[in-house]
């Protein structure tokens, strides 16, 4: 839930920055939903169809808007961020995130709040920070399971944070 508040702290950030600023602000907004998404793509949403009744239509609404995110996010990643079709996009990006993080906040982490152990609880945590550690850092669609993103999130991860030190050697990071 607090990473909820990060992220619409960041939207307001890039929202309200120009040039190099709202580059760098951007960036750390990628970043931030990819690791997030994948966290919860592997820890969250299995532990929500194990333990919720319906938990596997939770599950698949929000992996359907998670996709739809990934892909919108994907093609403004590279996008010049003061062209003004970056804005418009990024308000409805922002829409669609805020829509999602309300519904995971009312359907899922409601349910885990009410029903998970306090012991489950905090290995939930960590399960979440490890997953964190070891996520891309940039949206990859078409990743949106748990199976799909520990088959597939290391090299990704690799191939991405890779990437990420290429551009902050080369000065494009903001």
């Amino acid at each position: 839930m607090r990473q909820h508040g990060d992220i619409r702290n960041l939207f307001d950030e890039v929202e309200q920055a120009t040039g190099a600023a709202r580059k760098d602000a951007f960036r750390r907004l990628v970043r931030l939903l990819a690791v997030h998404e994948t966290a919860e793509e592997e820890v969250v949403h299995p532990f929500v169809r194990r333990s919720l009744p319906g938990g596997e239509g939770v599950v698949e609404d929000r992996l359907a808007e998670e996709r739809a995110a990934k892909e919108l996010l994907a093609r403004l990643d590279d996008a010049d961020t003061d062209d003004p079709k970056f804005r418009s996009e990024l308000a409805g990006l922002r829409a669609d995130v805020m829509a999602h993080a309300r519904a995971e906040e009312r359907y899922e982490f409601i349910h885990i709040r009410r029903t998970a152990a306090p012991e489950r609880l905090t290995s939930l945590a960590r399960a979440v920070e490890a997953a964190e550690a070891m996520a891309p850092t940039r949206p990859h669609p078409g990743t949106e399971s748990a199976a799909k993103n520990l088959a597939l999130g290391p090299v990704t991860a690799l191939v991405d944070r890779t990437r990420d030190a290429v551009r902050r050697a080369m000065g494009k990071e903001g």
